[in-house]
Parts: structure tokens; C-alpha cells; sequence
């Protein structure tokens, strides 16, 4: 009988094949899977580098060793993080249409030079006839996934060189290549091309430090859309907003409790641009079926019911081409033009829709309108006679500006109060935040949107900015830059938490036109948003108050109980966004990631989010309600800090006051123009 040693070799001669035999297999696995994701990354890259537009901005000359060297730094950083890339795919989506114009210029050049690729990154000086055209971007960096789409091409041997430009100087007048639908005008179907002219823009800022996409935080705030609008469908469906931690809907806002659908159409536009396509299909489906104005007996603000129904619906309009949103947006706007009808021309705060009474609140200055209010019309107005060849919405919106242009205006500012019976001014209270804020936002942008035509508008603008700098901007003992409110010649110290969006709005008009007020808008955009950026750091929950005082003894802080609340606000995102397109200075999207944390800490529940009750307490009481807000502005206008410039650019796009974006006239291939007719409204 053998022993146990007789078979004890034969054995482990079996268990060592067999065990080699498996590490092969592991290995081959572990190099397939290791080559699978290596394609998916580089797949990503190449649906990131598609979102860009057409057109490069400023790129500050580089080796192509230390370009390469940093592109593919990038690309180890992100890998991990790319499912945030998936658009919607529609012909009509902004990044589609860049991808179409990208393959058709690459075809061309390609037919020209068929045995040799050159790609060209940036912007080359005009010099001489042989400078390529230049495209002005506004700071928005379309180079940065060029840059890494060429720097990949250069790795797999695709390319045969990389043609970096020239540094650009600080300020330039640049020629952009416009985009047009002048064979299709009307046309509510979706475009694969536009046709190109040429117009002039100012530029006052250089694109000298292209970003990209902050993959992981633009894939959080992504997550946190999902998580408000999830819960807003489980529990407030069809409803105006609302209440996490009731988990019922917000019947207390400023739409009351009819079935308006406010976060819905206020929203949608936000999950088209995150790619969020079931969510947005729902939304869409819910608008065609439920939404209508007809049947609601409810006194509406004209204001809040244009920049969040009659903005929203344009932009999917501008978006898709769907001929719903058009349709739906006409249906509101002509539900508020009754309250236009009044001596002046200037409208009513309040219209019941259904009956056509307007009126105005009882507290505003002996039956005033509010600037704020009847002054952030302007943009919506005008597109919505453009695309639907009505001219009459914008006849309504012109009225209104002569009106302001004509009277006289203290010191050269406008006051917040403006009767319209008598076309005279209420009392002498001028603010750059609350009861002014977006007049100033809208003469600066109908100008943007008219492709810089508006002559009137931006002269408007500049007069009432110089007035502003004059009499209202101030600088605090430790040196932080705020805007005042004036009260019968007296400034108060008190800024606004609405009034943080004005960074933004200084840098902007710095950055469309070089004056001698250029220099100065962008130092004071700069300090405002710092200083809105310290009442946020100042507070223990890193949430900024709704107001903030300036005094020997306190700076950027609240004092008044009734200032420490914030409901989910996105006035300084607004501007940590603006700046950081304008300049690429890294510090906005640092400041913008602070801020999505303190959210996530502070004001996620596990039903949405809410506003809070004292910033300036370590377990801040929540105030139970999710603002439709909050998904139209606040985590669009973070998710875009952390997006690359191509998405929107600021060339192409203007923002409403809810952050609904806008095609500019002339650059634009989603303007959609429509031939004018005559009017055909009943409710004039």
C-alpha cells in the first residue's frame, strides 16, 4: 500500500498548473478591463472635447511638451469621473449643435490638406490676410477642451502638429464668427447648421488661462438637482414648491396654491442643460397636458410670472424649437398684458388672469410700481415678439423704457417707486439690491441680446452705473467694497444679499466694451463679489445673510434678526460664475465648492433642501421650504462655475434675472427669428 508521498508530488504538480493557468486568465481579465477603461476614458475625453464651441478664446503661448504633459495630467485627474457627460440626444442641444459645426470645419480643412492635419488652438492676432479669423468668447474658454482633444490627437499619432497662438493682448477688438438661421427663420424645427456672418464685438478681458470641467463637483451638484427635483415629484408634483421636511407642497408661496407647476417650468430648463433626460421628458409631458392660465382666478405678479413661466418657456423654446413652449409662453405673456393698461404705460404689480383687474401692492409708495418689477421685462418682451412676429410684446417693453429715459431722475439715479397713473416718482429710496436690483441687470443685457445694437439701452446702463459709483458704492474701513442703499440722501451701510449679483453685472459690462469706465466696473465687480464672498466665510454656517451692514464695528454681517435668514439665494454664485468665465481666476470655483458644502451640510434633508432661519447659529433651525429658485439659478449657475465655457458661452447667451438663458441676436443659431406680423393678441 503506498504511502501518502507517493502521490504528494503528482499533486502539486496538478495544483501548480492549475493555479497558473488562473493567474493567466486574472491577468489577461485584469489588461482587457485595463484597456477597456483606458477607451472609455479617452471616449469620455472625446464627447468633452466635442462639447466646445466652434470658436477658441485667448491661449497664452505654451511648449507642446509642457501641453501634452498637462492634458494628459488632466485626463489621469478626471478619468473616474465622466458619467456626468451624458446630453440628452437631441439635434437641438446646445453641445450637438457644437459637435455638427466641429465635424463640418474639421471635414472641410481635412478635404483641403488631406495628407497633413494641423490643428489650431486659440486665437492668432489679425496681423495680416493670413490670420485666421479670430472668435471672441467673453472669457469663455471653448480652447480648454480643444486643447485637450488636441493633445490626445497628438498622443494616439492622429495629428501631425499643434499650432499654438500668439499670446492676445489684455484688450481686443475681435471678430466673431456670428451664427444665423437666415434660410429658416420661423422654423420651429430643430437645425443641424447655420449659416455665418461676421459681427463686431468689444472685447475688455483676454481668455488667458482656459479652465474645463471640474468633473466631480459638477457631477455633485448634479446629484443634488436629482435629489431636490425627486423628492419635489414625490411630494408636491404639480404643485408651485415644496416643503421637505412636511413633505407636502409649499401652498404659502408667491404663486399660492394653484396648480401651477412653478418648479417644474421654473426647473426644466436646468435638467435639459444637466442632461437629465427622464426627468426632463416628465416635466415636459406635465407641461403640455396640465399647464394653463385659463381657469386660474389668482392675482399673479407680473413680474415673478414672466421671469419664471415666460423665461423658462422661452428658453426650452430656444433650446428644443418645440413649438409647445412658444405657444405656452405666449398663452402667459398675454394673461399679463392687461396690467399694462395704464396712463403711462407702465404696468400694475398684480393681474388676476382670469378676470384681467390689475393692481398694486398697498405698501409701495401711495400705490407705486416697483423699478425692479416693472423694469425686468425687457428681455422676455422682446424675444417673444421676435420669435412669434408679434411686435406687440415688444411695443409694451419700449414704452416703458421711453418713459424711464424721459423723466428726470435725482442725481442721476433712479428711485424705487414710479406711480403709473401720474408717471411721477414715489419716494426718494434707491437700491441696488431689493426693489431695483434687475432694472440695472436688464439695460445691460437687451443690449447683449440685441447683439450689441441697442445703443440706448447701454448708454442707459453706463449713466445709471456712473450714478451708482458716485453716490451708492463704498468701500468699508477694512476695505471691502459694498453697494449702499440711499434713503432721502442718506446712505444707510446695508447691502443686500439680491444686490450680490451685481459683481457680476460691473464685470459683465466691463468685459462687452472697452470706455473709460472699464477698468473701474471690473475692480468693483471684483469687490463686491469678495465682499458678498465674506458675508458667506463670516457666518459659522458659511451661508451668506439676506442683508449685511458696514460700521466701524462690524463689516459684511448681519444685526437685525429679520437679515439672518437665507433661502437658498443665488445671487453670489451668480457672480463667482461671471467672474470666473471673465477671468479664469481659480479662487470662484473654490469659493463656489465652500458653498455647495455648507448646502449639503446645513440645508439638505433627506426630502430636498431648505432655506435657514439664522445663518449665525452652529444648528441652524431650517425653514421648511425648497424654492423653485433654487433649482432654476442656484444649481444651474453652480453647476455651469464648474462646467466648461463652451456650455452657454457668454458670447451667445444672456441670462434672465431667474437665470433662464437667452439667445443673443445675430450670434446665436437658437434666436429663431420669426417674420414680423401684425398683432394678434386679444388681451391688448
Amino acid at each position: 500500500m503506498c504511502s501518502r508521498k507517493c502521490f504528494r508530488m503528482p499533486t502539486l504538480v496538478i495544483c501548480g498548473v492549475v493555479l497558473t493557468i488562473i493567474l493567466v486568465c486574472i491577468t489577461g481579465i485584469t489588461l482587457t478591463n485595463s484597456i477597456n477603461i483606458s477607451n472609455i476614458v479617452k471616449l469620455r475625453e472625446k464627447v468633452a472635447s466635442d462639447s466646445a464651441a466652434a470658436n477658441g478664446g485667448h491661449q497664452a503661448a505654451q511648449t507642446r511638451a509642457a501641453l501634452v504633459e498637462q492634458q494628459y495630467s488632466t485626463l489621469q485627474q478626471h478619468h473616474l469621473s465622466r458619467s456626468d457627460l451624458n446630453y440628452i440626444q437631441a439635434a437641438t442641444h446646445p453641445k450637438n449643435l457644437q459637435r455638427q459645426l466641429q465635424q463640418q470645419q474639421q471635414q472641410q480643412l481635412q478635404q483641403q490638406q488631406p495628407n497633413k492635419i494641423v490643428i489650431e488652438i486659440g486665437l492668432s492676432n489679425d496681423s495680416g490676410p493670413s490670420s485666421a479669423p479670430a472668435s471672441s468668447t467673453l472669457g469663455s474658454s471653448s480652447t480648454g477642451p480643444r486643447i485637450l482633444q488636441a493633445a490626445e490627437a497628438l498622443m494616439e499619432g492622429n495629428v501631425d502638429s499643434i499650432s499654438l497662438p500668439a499670446a492676445a493682448p489684455l484688450t481686443a477688438a475681435t471678430t466673431s464668427s456670428a451664427k444665423s438661421l437666415e434660410n429658416s427663420q420661423g422654423s420651429d424645427t430643430p437645425h443641424s447648421h447655420a449659416n455665418t456672418t461676421n459681427a463686431d464685438i468689444t472685447m475688455g478681458i483676454a481668455d488667458h488661462n482656459p479652465g474645463g470641467i471640474q468633473f466631480e463637483r459638477r457631477a455633485h451638484v448634479k446629484q443634488m438637482m436629482e435629489h431636490a427635483w425627486h423628492n419635489y415629484k414625490l411630494y408636491a408634483w404639480g404643485k408651485n414648491e415644496l416643503r421637505p421636511l412636511s413633505q407636502r407642497p409649499h401652498s404659502a408661496s408667491i404663486f399660492g396654491s394653484y396648480d401651477l407647476g412653478a418648479t417644474i417650468v421654473d426647473g426644466l430648463d436646468t435638467l435639459y442643460i444637466m442632461g437629465l433626460e427622464k426627468e426632463y421628458r416628465e416635466g415636459r409631458d406635465w407641461i403640455e397636458r396640465k399647464f394653463s392660465l385659463d381657469n386660474i382666478s389668482a392675482e399673479l405678479s407680473v413680474f415673478e410670472t414672466n421671469i419664471r413661466f415666460v423665461g423658462g418657456m422661452l428658453t426650452l423654446y430656444a433650446f428644443t424649437g418645440d413649438p409647445l413652449y412658444k405657444e405656452k409662453a405666449q398663452h402667459v405673456a398675454d394673461k399679463l398684458l392687461p396690467a399694462f393698461q395704464t396712463p403711462t404705460g407702465i404696468p400694475y404689480a398684480l393681474v388676476n388672469t382670469k378676470t384681467g383687474v390689475a393692481k398694486n401692492y398697498g405698501w409701495a409708495s401711495g400705490g407705486s410700481s416697483i423699478l425692479s418689477e416693472f423694469g425686468t421685462l425687457h428681455l422676455e418682451f422682446a424675444y417673444l415678439s421676435d420669435i412669434t412676429g408679434n411686435p406687440l410684446y415688444r411695443e409694451r417693453v419700449q414704452t416703458i423704457r421711453q418713459v424711464l429715459k424721459e423723466i428726470e431722475k435725482p442725481k442721476g439715479l433712479y428711485p424705487n417707486f414710479l406711480n403709473p397713473k401720474t408717471g411721477k416718482w414715489g419716494q426718494l429710496h434707491m437700491s441696488l439690491g431689493a426693489l431695483g436690483d434687475s432694472y440695472y441687470e436688464y439695460l445691460l443685457k437687451a443690449w447683449l441680446q440685441s447683439g450689441q445694437t441697442d445703443e440706448e439701452a447701454r448708454e442707459m446702463f453706463d449713466e445709471a452705473m456712473l450714478a451708482i459709483l458716485d453716490k451708492m458704492v463704498r468701500t468699508s474701513p477694512g476695505g471691502l467694497t459694498y453697494v449702499s442703499d440711499l434713503k432721502f440722501d442718506r446712505l444707510e451701510h446695508k447691502m443686500d444679499h439680491l444686490a450680490c449679483f451685481s459683481g457680476g453685472l460691473f464685470a459683465l459690462g466691463a468685459a462687452t466694451r472697452q470706455n473709460d469706465y472699464t477698468d473701474k466696473y471690473m475692480e468693483v465687480g471684483k469687490g463686491i463679489t469678495n465682499t458678498c464672498h465674506e458675508s458667506y466665510i463670516r457666518a459659522p454656517t458659511q451661508l451668506g445673510p439676506e442683508a449685511f451692514r458696514f460700521s466701524e464695528a462690524v463689516e459684511a454681517r448681519a444685526l437685525r434678526s429679520q437679515e439672518k435668514y437665507y433661502i437658498l439665494r443665488p445671487e453670489t454664485f451668480e457672480s463667482y460664475f461671471v467672474l470666473w468665465r471673465l477671468t479664469h481666476d481659480q479662487k470662484y470655483r473654490d469659493w463656489g465648492w465652500e458653498a455647495v458644502l455648507a448646502l449639503e451640510k446645513h440645508c439638505r434633508t433627506a426630502h430636498g433642501y431648505c432655506g435657514l432661519r439664522n445663518v449665525y447659529q452652529q444648528e441652524p433651525q431650517k425653514d421648511d421650504v425648497q424654492q423653485s429658485f433654487f433649482l432654476a439659478e442656484t444649481l444651474k449657475y453652480l453647476y455651469l462655475l464648474f462646467s466648461d465655457d463652451s456650455v452657454l458661452p457668454l458670447d451667445e447667451w444672456v441670462f434672465n434675472t431667474e437665470a433662464h438663458p437667452l439667445p443673443i441676436k445675430g450670434a446665436n443659431a437658437y434666436y429663431r427669428q420669426a417674420p414680423v406680423t401684425l398683432p394678434v393678441s386679444n388681451a391688448s
